[in-house]
């Protein structure tokens, strides 16, 4: 399923994990051991996510245009 929504991945210290954060799924997180097991599962994550919803028949969130400030 190719998603409309986005996912941030950060290496955290403390956890010696790479963190998944889902932007329009706020209370919805995840991890890997490496980046490629975080985006597996922060895949895997929103699949289930937006079926559960489907299922339910609740609305979708409007997927969020993530905005990067370098400098």
């Amino acid at each position: 399923m190719v998603s409309k929504y986005g996912m941030i991945i950060q290496w955290s210290e403390e956890d010696q994990a790479f963190v998944v954060s889902l932007p329009d799924f706020p209370s919805a997180h995840t991890h890997g051991d490496s980046y490629e097991d975080a985006a597996r599962n922060g895949q895997a994550a929103l699949e289930l996510l937006v079926e559960n919803l489907q299922a339910t028949q609740s609305v979708l969130p409007t997927p969020r245009q993530i905005v990067l400030a370098l400098g």
